[in-house]
């Protein structure tokens, strides 16, 4: 639907179409003045046949309209690959979810399940029931805790169990489609006495669905010195009936299947016969004996004298490289059943009465993980999903070095700061209730399921017409050089794409992020020089990847860029204690730089994926970072620098003011809170009042309390950060909502002023600015693109279009982007380079490319 029409927003699932109903939840964007709050909206399928859906709104403009709404829906059956999303009222929903709170329990049943979760205490799910029967009876958070301590000049280590034990839950949406239920809590050991580890789980459920969507957040609070995750995971227990031959285990392999039972039919003396119920046992299909007739009682007999195989685990411990071993009984050896390169995450476990299956999503790439069963032959089996693999060596979280080093590896500071306390991880699962043994084609239908989620997305188009999310373009390939320019681009992404396989950039703690420069000597990335190693958002990369999803609707980018805000708002930033809603600067470890800064967690930088799918996790971690401003008061960015001084704290406005802006205006548009625009109301008013506005500075004297900046001189600290960590992004949408002239006029004069020559700035501002340290042009032609396009100036456009593409430097990126084959001696594998890439100029190249593909578009010479 384009502004102002009324026919309806088409909408295009992203990724394969499933064969089965499936629930998902997505979000969509409108117009300002198009979609009033009290207005209600309809789906409909391919058929225009209308499609009960749950709507919600997420975000409004200032004009009181809604900017984003979220919606959820159960598509059935073979469902939809294109529906509409239009004005009007959604028909009753038939089969809706239904809650019940007591005291002590919450129960969500879907029509088909019934789980019940403790509200205190443990275990965290009490059981689930599928259409009356328990096909789960109970579920837990689980971990082992590696202790280290000295005795006589020696370690000493021990292993103690810990459990995640509940303080509260939140029934977060209610729905007649959608369920959240949120539930907090820390892990225990010790018997209560050691408490650590917050905990956040949230489990989705929609009406009429047999599957729940489960997401598990913790926050690291140990001494990183002395304690050491083991193993941490989740454990649900499955009731077991039957004969052992009746109950199956499935382990997903690369491609296909591992298959067995406790007891499998296969003895030394196979006869045909016996070989066909050993394929329907396969095929997990219940086999049956009738001890009166001869034959079934001889085998019977037979199967008697046959190994109980009791447990089974499966275990990734690198992203190429898992092994499946099984066992009879504990004290026996394990022994060792099938190996293969990358197991999908898929375990499941059940009997005659029905069972569970659980997916880990990016299992392998998240290594060491695991996949374990055990007790399969008794009246309750356990089946955990371990996010840290306790076959794996312990998480070591300590830092690599005892000092700094700033000058040979630039990091940031000589505080030695670096500790994960307070950084967080984030695992996504999908549990399954089934009242029977599916076959492999179900089975794979699962895991495919839990690795691509579907979501409803948007065409380009409309996103783009929406102006929701700030400025950018579509791809336009109409002339020869823009055709090369969009050709680039592409490479780019694919580049790093290629990258993240070709450098194995996996890992519990890694994955998701790039690395930040290159070392053409050794054919490597600096993965070992202190600030060159992670990239940590360091010059938003979240942004390249999320205008690149926009603009082309793909699905491969929309999965990295997910992958990318999953792990930057978490394991970047602090999320409890003295640095919570900072971030850290790019390192060697992602919590290493003793820079902690409020840019790196920025709310501008994750809320692209909150829009698109209404995440509630990611909803957290904006509301997190609202008053990161305070936390400068602790620890001043600037204070390297600046001593203390009269001000609380220091700040420049750009990255830190302009981070603050990103946070407080995602609290007006998702809250309505005027308290956060006039934050930046507050601090705008401040720079109008500066000797030369926004040219001032950039540092300030700053107070969180009142939002304050005072000037402190001229050219005190360098230009190009002011704009080059997504502050030109933050800074123009806010022109575009706010609406001040004067603001837009600034903005205007900063990018026509960036690259002037020093005589000429000194002029313009009678000495105060000569042109001091406004460095690296390509980093402002966004900026200068958006001067150019509001004063109409058509030589400063084409000195923009310059400095992306005219200059060949350090920081430009080449046509075309080749990579190259490294001679195989040199490195331990055989590889393709480019060895003048950086990660710093492939998104900021990027982003600057499609902002002036935008503005100034039509000042790109042939």
């Amino acid at each position: 639907m384009s502004p102002g029409k009324t026919d309806g927003i088409r909408l295009n699932r992203l990724g394969e179409q499933g064969e089965r109903p499936a629930g998902l939840t997505w979000g969509v964007p409108w117009p300002i003045g198009q979609l009033q709050r009290d207005e209600l909206l309809a789906l409909l399928d391919t058929e225009g046949k209308p499609v009960p859906v749950q709507s919600w709104p997420a975000a409004y403009w200032p004009d009181g309209s809604v900017k984003w709404t979220a919606h959820a829906a159960v598509i059935g059956e073979k469902g939809a690959r294109q529906m509409t999303v239009m004005k009007g009222a959604s028909p009753v929903v038939e089969q809706t979810l239904e809650i019940i709170e007591t005291q002590h329990s919450v129960e969500v049943d879907t029509g088909i399940l019934v789980c019940r979760f403790n509200r205190a205490g443990r275990p965290v799910v009490r059981e689930i029931l599928r259409e009356g029967k328990r096909v789960c009876s109970g579920g837990e958070l689980t971990g082992l805790r590696e202790a280290r301590s000295t005795v006589s000049g020696r370690t000493v280590i021990t292993e103690e169990p810990f459990h995640g034990v509940v303080s509260e839950v939140t029934v977060e949406q209610n729905g007649p489609l959608r369920a959240v239920i949120k539930i907090t809590g820390r892990h225990e050991l010790n018997g209560g006495m050691r408490k650590w580890l917050p905990f956040t789980l949230r489990f989705y459920f929609y009406a009429g669905m047999d599957d729940i969507r489960m997401l598990h957040t913790f926050v690291y609070d140990g001494n990183p010195h002395q304690e050491f995750i083991k193993g941490l995971g989740v454990r649900f227990y499955v009731p077991m009936s039957g004969p052992l031959y009746n109950r199956h285990v499935r382990l997903a392999g690369d491609t296909g299947w591992f298959a067995e039972s406790p007891k499998g039919l296969m003895t030394f003396r196979l006869t045909d016969e016996i070989a066909q119920k050993y394929k329907q046992q396969m095929r997990g299909e219940d086999i049956a004996f009738d001890p009166a007739e001869e034959k079934d009682a001889a085998f019977l007999a037979l199967l008697d004298d046959s190994a109980i195989w009791n447990d089974f685990k499966l275990n990734q411990l690198s992203a190429d490289s898992y092994q499946i071993v099984k066992r009879t009984q504990e004290g026996c050896s394990w022994i060792r059943a099938a190996a293969g390169r990358r197991a999908r995450g898929f375990v499941y476990v059940g009997s005659e009465g029905g069972g569970i299956g659980i997916g880990v999503r990016s299992f392998w790439q998240q290594s060491p993980a695991a996949l374990h069963v055990h007790n399969t032959a008794e009246d309750e089996a356990a089946v955990t999903a371990w996010f840290w693999s306790p076959d794996a060596g312990a998480m070591d979280l300590r830092h690599y070095d005892t000092r700094t080093h700033v000058a040979s590896a630039y990091e940031g500071a000589d505080e030695l700061r670096s500790t994960p306390y307070g950084v967080a991880h984030t695992t996504e699962c999908m549990l399954w209730c089934r009242e029977r043994t599916p076959n492999q084609e179900e089975l794979g239908a699962m895991a495919k399921r839990k690795e691509s989620p579907p979501l409803l997305v948007c065409e380009p188009q409309y996103y783009y017409a929406s102006r929701t999310l700030g400025v950018w373009s579509l791809p336009d390939r109409s002339t020869p050089l823009k055709a090369q320019l969009e050709e680039t681009l592409d490479d780019i992404v694919s580049f790093y794409q290629k990258e993240i396989e070709q450098r194995s950039w996996y890992g519990f703690w890694d994955y998701g992020d790039l690395m930040h420069s290159y070392d053409p000597v050794r054919h490597t990335w600096r993965y070992d020089i202190g600030g060159c190693a992670w990239q940590n958002t360091e010059l938003a990369p979240n942004i390249w990847l999320w205008y690149m999803f926009l603009r082309s609707g793909r699905e491969d980018i929309f999965r990295m860029a997910e992958a990318m805000a999953r792990h930057t708002s978490e394991t970047d930033v602090y999320h409890i204690g003295e640095y919570a809603g900072l971030g850290s600067r790019h390192n060697v470890l992602h919590w290493g730089c003793g820079c902690k800064e409020a840019r790196i967690g920025m709310a501008g930088l994750h809320k692209f994926y909150y829009y698109l799918t209404a995440d509630e996790r990611i909803g957290d971690i904006m509301d997190e970072v609202k008053d990161a401003d305070y936390a400068t008061v602790g620890i001043d960015p600037m204070r390297a620098y600046f001593p203390k001084d009269e001000f609380p704290t220091h700040t420049r406005s750009g990255p830190d003011w302009a981070a603050f802006c990103s946070n407080w205006l995602v609290q007006w548009e998702r809250y309505e809170d005027t308290a956060y625009r006039n934050k930046m109301l507050t601090g705008i008013e401040c720079l109008k009042q500066m000797p030369h506005r926004l040219l001032t500075g950039p540092v300030f004297g700053y107070d969180p309390k009142s939002g304050q900046l005072t000037h402190m001189g001229h050219e005190n600290y360098g230009h190009h950060l002011i704009i080059c960590m997504g502050g030109a992004q933050v800074w123009t949408e806010m022109a575009q909502l706010l609406q001040d002239p004067e603001w837009s006029d600034m903005l205007s004069e900063f990018g026509e002023f960036y690259n002037l020559s020093a005589e000429e700035k000194s002029r313009r501002t009678s000495g105060d600015i000569v042109g001091k340290q406004w460095n690296i042009p390509m980093l402002s032609t966004a900026m200068m693109a958006f001067s150019a396009a509001h004063r109409g100036n058509a030589d400063l456009a084409r000195e923009a279009w310059n400095y992306l593409i005219g200059q060949q430097s350090h920081w430009n990126i080449g046509f075309p982007l080749t990579p190259q084959p490294v001679p195989a001696a040199e490195y331990v594998r055989p590889i393709e380079e480019v060895p003048s890439i950086s990660t710093n100029t492939a998104s900021q190249w990027s982003i600057n490319v499609i902002v002036c593909l935008e503005l100034i578009g039509e000042y790109l010479e042939q």
